[in-house]
């Protein structure tokens, strides 16, 4: 499932790094935090692979 917006495309892509262990863990905040607990690698990856053209900068429907 891609991200709906930049914002969740953003966090995703911190989550994964963290994941990959690239950043610290302890650097993610807010929803960066939630996805990196709750996703995995591969679906962090797809989340943070979408194409960002076409995205609002935030989500309405959240």
């Amino acid at each position: 499932m891609p991200a709906k917006s930049k914002a969740q495309q953003k966090a995703a892509g911190a989550a994964l790094s963290a994941k990959r262990g690239e950043t610290k863990v302890s650097d993610l905040e807010g929803p960066a935090r939630d996805m990196y607990d709750s996703m995995s690698e591969d679906q962090l990856e797809d989340f943070a692979s979408s194409d960002r053209k076409s995205k609002p900068e935030h989500d309405s429907n959240s």
